[in-house]
């Protein structure tokens, strides 16, 4: 946390969980610890990066304010992971009464004689939050095994095991079921041509 006379700002370092092609955001907080407005501006080394709402603001007497800074989807990764990029938030005081409408940049011009608190931020990539082990889902039938998850989340690898031979047993069984009718079916329509042929002969016969 940064402890100016004006604006306490909380992070230092905007941790960014980096991943490619993914829009990431963070926020900052800042608290005025005065009994006067505070108007507010975020600078960046790199603006066509990043998007900060607000990126100008007045922060009232004994409040706070939020600010989310927002990454641009990357479409590589930087070398090592590291980032280069800084933020400046200037903040200055102001009459009361004042509102984002009104602030401009000759506010937080030092050469006009403003006091300017300035802090730097620096941007921090880190990994990632890892998802969890994915548990076998079921086909689109809903037929295939599901393993039983334990309490800590993983699955049961020799309940699965079981479940899917015993899946793959049943499915057999239940082709060669299939096989069984089609082939008795099968003989049953050629012993009744069978039958038919005989009698036609012995009718040739008799004739």
């Amino acid at each position: 946390m940064s402890t100016g006379e004006l604006l306490s700002i909380e992070p230092l370092e905007l941790k960014f969980p980096f991943e490619l092609k993914k829009q990431i955001s963070c926020s900052l907080q800042l608290s005025n610890k005065t009994d006067n407005y505070v108007a507010f501006k975020v600078k960046t080394t790199n603006p066509k990066k990043y998007c900060v709402r607000p990126n100008t603001g007045i922060v009232l007497p004994r409040s706070t304010c939020d600010i989310i800074v927002t990454m641009q989807a990357q479409k590589e990764a930087p070398p090592d992971m590291q980032c280069k990029d800084k933020f400046l938030l200037q903040s200055v005081k102001t009459n009361d009464g004042t509102t984002a409408k009104d602030i401009n940049a000759e506010m937080f011009n030092k050469e006009a004689g403003h006091v300017v608190e300035e802090c730097k931020l620096r941007v921090i990539y880190v990994s990632p939050p890892q998802p969890p082990s994915p548990v076998p889902e079921g086909s689109e039938e809903g037929s295939s095994p599901r393993g039983s998850v334990s309490d800590n989340g993983h699955v049961n690898s020799a309940e699965f095991a079981a479940a899917a031979r015993a899946f793959t047993e049943r499915i057999e069984h239940q082709d060669k079921s299939t096989e069984a009718r089609a082939l008795i079916s099968k003989l049953k329509d050629e012993k009744n041509n069978a039958v038919q042929q005989n009698n036609k002969l012995r009718q040739d016969l008799l004739d």
